[in-house]
Formats: structure tokens, sequence, C-alpha cells
């Protein structure tokens, strides 16, 4: 069945409709500055000479850690203040998540996408004060969610008078420290009417498999982003570093840049065969 969708811009991006597949990439958290703007130099170049439509993503806080002790990333000031020079230096839209509604100002006068964490997609305060910035909202299921349910979480947010909205899948638990990725949800995400989202590399995360720390079985992300693409989504996320494996957060479930390339061509030309766009 088909299902007129939505287009959301976000600076130069158009999501949704007939438009072209969006690649989201970034950074799990800002471990430092350097880091930060190298790694988003490269993927903005990269994403240039692949002419793919581009979304820089990293967060200045991760609140929800496994552990008290685990690395959360600068903080909320510090954070903005990196990701403020990405975006004016670079000329890249910018994506990073919000945790309270005490962080949606600052946060809203810097980025252009407000991500809601997987875990807060019910808390309705937060979705409502996020609607009424002029920034686009993107919400992550709920682990703990069925597709449907996001209806809800659609009107809470239009409450506040947005209507700029995106949908992300990024698995649903499956038993203990596992999770599952159910490719009818995007399809049925989709028939509320905006761009929809596969967040491939948090779909292979195991949530809290390590102890004191999540860990994930990054090879499946390329199988399952595919699958998601054939299958009909707006655009795909994806957390990526030049060394996955010292990663500060995410590292297991996070992709390498050396491999973005190949997988950015090779979901375009699924895309392509299976939708038509681009």
């Amino acid at each position: 069945m088909a299902v007129k969708v939505k287009t959301v811009s976000v600076g130069g991006v158009k999501i949704g409709g007939r438009n072209p597949l969006v690649q989201i990439a970034g950074p799990c958290v800002i471990e430092s500055r350097d880091a930060c703007l190298d790694l988003a130099r490269r993927l903005v170049r990269l994403a240039a000479r692949e002419q793919v439509p581009f979304i820089f993503k990293a967060s200045y806080d991760k609140a929800n850690r496994s552990s008290y002790r685990s690395f959360r990333g600068p903080g909320l000031e510090a954070g903005l203040k990196i990701l403020a020079e990405v975006k004016q230096s670079l000329g890249v839209p910018v994506l990073t998540d919000v945790h309270s509604v005490a962080e949606i100002e600052a946060a809203s006068k810097v980025v252009d996408v407000l991500q809601i964490p997987a875990f807060l997609a019910r808390q309705t305060d937060l979705l409502q004060a996020a609607g009424q910035t002029r920034c686009v909202i993107n919400v992550k299921k709920g682990q703990f969610m069925a597709p449907e349910d996001m209806v809800n979480v659609v009107e809470k947010i239009q409450s506040g008078g947005n209507s700029r909205i995106l949908l992300t899948e990024r698995g649903t638990t499956f038993g203990y420290n596992n999770l599952v990725a159910d490719m009818r949800s995007l399809p049925i995400m989709r028939r509320l009417g905006y761009p929809v989202i596969f967040d491939a590399t948090h779909s292979v995360q195991r949530p809290g498999g390590g102890g004191d720390h999540s860990i994930g079985d990054r090879e499946w992300a390329p199988y399952l982003a595919r699958a998601a693409v054939a299958t009909g989504c707006d655009g795909v996320f994806i957390e990526t570093y030049v060394d996955p494996d010292t990663a500060l957060c995410d590292g297991p479930n996070a992709l390498a840049l050396r491999d973005v390339r190949a997988l950015w061509r090779s979901w375009r030309a699924v895309d392509e065969a299976a939708h038509g766009r681009g």
C-alpha cells in the first residue's frame, strides 16, 4: 500500500518523499574537540564526493550509560560549543541527543535536529518541549514499544506546534541483553506520514551485555541496513569511528570509517533498485 510521506528539510538535506536516501553518521559521543572535528571533516568530504545527503551526529552527553563510571562526554555547554564549530566550519546539519527539558533551549539554538533517545520516547514533557522549538525532532522508538505506539509520540510533538518529525527504528528488546530488528516496523511507522530512519548500529547492540557496559555485533549492521533500505526507509543512521575498537562509547557496535564509503554505495544501490529514488 502506497503511503504519502512528508518531506522534512534539515538545512539543505531533504528527507522523505521521493528524495534520495539520507545518511546520518558520527561518533556516539564527543570524545574531544579535535577528534570530533576530524571525523566530521572526513565524513563531510566523503559525503560530498559520493553526493550523499548527509547529517552529522554526535552527543555532548550520554546520560543512559550502563555504569556511572562510563565516559559520558564533555557535557552540555562544552559539547554544544564543539557542535557549533562543526556546523559553522563545515556547513553540515548537526543532530544531537537531548535528555531533559532543561537542555532543549540551549541545544535548539545550536543544532538542526533534536534527538529523543529511545529510553525517553514516552516522556511527555520532553516531547512537547521539543515540539515547541523550530528544530527537526527525531525520536527513536523505545526498545519496549510497538511501532504502532509511535502515533502517541507524534501527537505529543505536534501538540507543541511542530510537524517536522523523524521516527527511528533501533531494535526491540528480545530477552535479556539482546535486540531484534523487526522490518515490519518501518512501513508501520511510515503510515504515520513521516520519514523513517533505520539505526543500523544500535540495532546490533547488546544492552548491558558486558555487565557494566553494552556490547554489540557490528558485523551484522550492514546486513540489517540493507534489509531496511529494501523494505523502505528514508535514511540510515550509523555510529562510526576511525578506530571503533578504541572508542569510549558503543565501539563494539560502531562501524569503521574506512568501510563507510562502500556501505553508502551499497545502500544507495539497493534504494535505487527497490524504490527508484536517486
